[in-house]
């Protein structure tokens, strides 16, 4: 569902469903973070831990523990960067060599609409219009989700880039939809706090993607390093 949303240069894992990953094996420390969870939290935390070492391997790294860092943030082995999410019915991890990409991230939800109350809390009233006059012209997508799944990629994205925090309302997210597509498109991030710095510059917007597929929201947002700067000229030597 994913990997369409991301570089070629990313491992991307999924999980859907009932397929054995909640029962994989945990290192003990990964045990001791949910020694005391609910069976429901345990198992969510087992599978997509699977999905992250099942794209360590693609990545031709060793298996190593996941485990969760300054607010709950996923600490990957060095050299690494990364992103995971679960819902119910899906899970997966999207990896990716430091050296190739500054920064992931990854978030799904099930595919239908906002619980009642919770729109207003999690977006602009420019957000708000825009989602409107999409929901006009595709009715069968359940754009508000869509928004909130974005809003969440954008923060797995930001945090490891900057360690703050990242209001609702401090991002403000244009949805589009591909054309000849009901279900695909894109969407542009203007930051509306001082963004990251990666590279030396420092960053006010940034890109993601969206999917609608079998039940699902799935958002992606990419964060690349800058191009290199050109060398300089050689000086001209004198003439002789």
């Amino acid at each position: 569902m994913l990997a369409g949303l991301l570089a070629d240069s990313v491992a991307i894992v999924e999980s859907f469903g009932d397929d054995g990953s909640d029962r994989a094996l945990l290192y003990p420390e990964e045990q001791a973070c949910v020694a005391r969870a609910v069976d429901k939290r345990r198992r969510e935390f087992t599978a997509v831990r699977a999905c992250a070492r099942r794209a360590m391997a693609e990545l031709g790294v060793p298996p190593a523990p996941v485990l969760p860092g300054e607010r709950g943030a996923p600490q990957w082995s060095a050299g690494l960067i990364g992103t995971m999410t679960h819902c119910d019915g899906y899970r997966a991890a999207a990896l990716a060599r430091a050296a190739d990409l500054a920064s992931l991230g990854i978030d799904a939800e099930p595919h239908g609409p906002l619980p009642d109350g919770i729109l207003p809390s999690v977006s602009l009233p420019a957000e708000r219009t825009r989602l409107t006059q999409l929901a006009t012209r595709w009715p069968a997508v359940h754009w508000d989700r869509v928004l909130y799944s974005a809003k969440e990629s954008v923060y797995k994205a930001w945090f490891p880039l900057t360690h703050r925090r990242l209001d609702f309302d401090e991002a403000d997210i244009d949805l589009s939809m591909d054309p000849g597509t009901a279900a695909h498109g894109g969407f542009h991030v203007e930051l509306l706090v001082p963004g990251p710095v990666v590279g030396g510059i420092r960053l006010g917007h940034l890109q993601g993607r969206w999917t609608v597929d079998r039940g699902f929201v799935g958002t992606a947002v990419t964060v690349r390093h800058p191009p290199a700067a050109p060398p300089a000229p050689a000086e001209p030597r004198p003439a002789p």
